[in-house]
């Protein structure tokens, strides 16, 4: 398996600074490594105004998030499957990093993880979906070395 990473900053330098190139293709390749395929994509760094525009305009809501993900679809059979792209908001990950008492990195290996297995088809829209993501989820992110990202832990 071999994934082609392109990597897009849109970012400025004063804002905050997301994992190296190397790090979310290790993130992007652990989603894929049950699957046997070489593959394309795109994570897009994007400040809260893009992401905000881009949530109105493909989800209705007109509020930042964390990632959106935009599986590529198309009416031929290409070589090289191209996965879509992802795109994350670097300052809101950093906010629910630090709301939700986890590790930057952690957050970062989540979202990367997360947008990933949306490209590869993974929903979570019902109790059900969300339950076969989440798990998968937490078992990629327990090979990292990371806690079950959906256990909050709060300051006493």
């Amino acid at each position: 398996m071999h994934v082609q990473l392109d990597i897009q900053m849109a970012i400025s330098e004063d804002e905050a600074e997301p994992p190296s190139t190397q790090q979310m293709q290790h993130w992007v390749e652990l989603a894929l490594a049950d699957r046997a395929l070489n593959a394309e994509m795109t994570i897009r760094i994007v400040d809260e105004s893009e992401i905000t525009e881009l949530n109105r305009q493909y989800r209705k809501k007109d509020s930042p998030t964390n990632v959106l993900s935009f599986p590529f679809e198309s009416d031929i059979e290409l070589e090289v499957p191209l996965l879509g792209d992802l795109v994350i908001c670097a300052s809101v990950v950093e906010r629910e990093a630090k709301e939700q008492n986890k590790s930057l990195q952690a957050h970062w290996a989540h979202m990367v993880i997360h947008g990933t297995l949306h490209l590869l088809g993974y929903d979570h829209m019902t109790e059900a979906e969300a339950n076969v993501m989440e798990n998968k989820e937490i078992d990629l992110l327990q090979q990292l070395g990371f806690s079950n990202p959906y256990e909050v832990t709060t300051h006493s």
